[in-house]
């Protein structure tokens, strides 16, 4: 192995890119926090939850739909428990895609967008765990790394090509893990 090349595939590894993902939702919850400490002037806290809000609530869809996309098919084609995994994962999508909802119908910083926010939070942190416990150990352990660079270079592609799209709505899990079924889930999904 060309050890040269190494930190550079890291980049592009689908399970590197994942966690490096995951540590942005973390690092974005943060910041709200951050909005309303105690040193900062109560009257920007609104417009400053908004503007560090809305782009993580985007980042939060796209990148669901960038692993519904890409990730899971793969998962379900290579790995050993993919079926629950990918039935999980799917799921707790639906409810960050929820509560991300939710919070849109509320002023940023009153009680109820609070509220669907932490709600986002926690079934976030739910889901990324169980990813990084279950899913990404899973990928790791049945693919080889240039699988998981090509895995990963299409989850790239599927980030930026989804940036401008609208949220697309809750999956059902049943029928996607049926749909990939049907496909024998040999390539990620492409877009029609």
């Amino acid at each position: 192995m060309n050890s040269a090349r190494q930190p550079a595939d890291d980049l592009v590894d689908i399970t590197d890119l994942i966690l490096t993902e995951h540590d942005s939702f973390r690092r974005g919850f943060a910041a709200l926090d951050k909005v309303v400490g105690p040193d900062v002037d109560p009257v920007l806290h609104a417009r400053r939850l908004t503007e560090v809000w809305l782009p993580l609530a985007e980042h939060l869809e796209r990148h669901a739909a960038a692993e519904e996309e890409v990730v899971f098919p793969a998962l379900l084609r290579f790995g050993s428990n993919a079926e629950h995994e990918t039935l999980d994962a799917v799921g707790d999508h639906n409810d960050i895609r929820d509560a991300v909802r939710e919070a849109a119908r509320h002023p940023a910083g009153t009680p109820d967008w609070w509220k669907a926010v932490d709600r986002a939070r926690a079934e976030n942190s739910h889901h990324m765990t169980e990813e990084e416990d279950e899913a990404l150990p899973d990928l790791r352990r049945h693919t080889t790394r240039e699988q998981r660079l090509e895995i990963g270079l299409a989850f790239i592609e599927a980030l930026a090509r989804l940036r401008d799209r609208p949220p697309a709505g809750n999956t059902d899990p049943r029928e996607f893990l049926a749909r990939h079924r049907q496909r024998g889930s040999t390539e990620p999904a492409r877009p029609s």
